[in-house]
């Protein structure tokens, strides 16, 4: 078969998908527009089908991404900035330092350094002092 052959049985198919798919949105619009009374819909089920999406939704989203569902207290974000990727509170002075840092994975190592020492040492914020001390290698 020639290229030009295939290109046409090809685009055939294609035409026929959307032939089918036209007809598919057209009647789907036709029932669309056959909607009930506004005064006729059970605004009970309504609401119970709405909170039935939103819990699946929920749902399937901490099974999708969990890390980004777990949300921290609103107390816990009213502390501060934090150092990177970890729950220790420190000042704006430290996370301007840290942001400072060029290289990612040099910073990565640093932040996890001072984040354990601060755990460590029992500090509830990390100031700059602690920081400098923390940091050194």
């Amino acid at each position: 078969m020639s290229e030009q052959t295939i290109a046409h049985e090809r685009l055939t198919n294609v035409e026929e998908r959307l032939t089918r798919l036209e007809s598919l949105l057209v009647s789907i619009n036709e029932k669309l527009e056959q909607h009930p009374d506004v005064g006729e819909v059970d605004t009970e089920k309504t609401e119970e089908f709405k909170q039935w999406v939103t819990s699946y939704v929920s749902m399937r989203l901490q099974q999708l991404v969990p890390e980004t569902c777990d949300h921290p207290d609103e107390v816990a974000l009213q502390d501060g900035p934090y150092l990177d990727n970890t729950t220790v509170p420190c000042t704006e002075e430290v996370e301007h330092r840290v942001k400072r840092i060029p290289i990612p994975f040099v910073r990565e190592m640093v932040v996890q350094r001072v984040a354990e020492n601060a755990q460590q040492a029992g500090v509830e914020r990390v100031d700059i002092e602690f920081f400098e001390k923390a940091a050194t290698f």
